[in-house]
């Protein structure tokens, strides 16, 4: 199967940018639905942003949207998500998964889950 990292996190302050990169290993990367979720202290884990095989579907939470893009480079192997006018609700451990499509990948029932990266964003 394909297996997952994350990386890109770090402490940014408010209004700040950040870009995460997602990096796969496998034969078949580009013939799943990718997505990012994120965990916050004390919270449960919640969606962010979908992109389908193709990378002409996109799906984005109400609270990222218009802030976030999700991105796939498939010769790559790396799935992306540009963080912009970050706030300090963004603050979390970002993960990456995948799914057979966007809808399937916005549910978050996926099985495992990889160690993340974490974003701080601070004031």
């Amino acid at each position: 199967q394909v297996q997952l990292v994350e990386s890109g996190g770090g402490l940014v302050q408010t209004g700040g940018s950040l870009r995460l990169s997602c990096a796969a290993s496998g034969r078949t990367f580009s013939s799943y639905a990718m997505g990012w979720f994120r965990q916050a202290p004390g919270k449960e884990r919640e969606f962010v942003a979908a992109i389908s095989w193709s990378g002409l579907v996109t799906k984005y939470a109400d609270s990222v949207k218009g802030r976030f893009t999700i991105s796939r480079v498939n010769a790559k192997n790396t799935v992306y998500l540009q963080m912009n006018s970050l706030k300090p609700e963004d603050t979390a451990v970002y993960y990456c998964n995948k799914g057979q499509d966007t809808i399937v990948v916005a549910s978050g029932g996926m099985d495992y889950w990889g160690k993340g990266t974490l974003v701080t964003v601070s004031s």
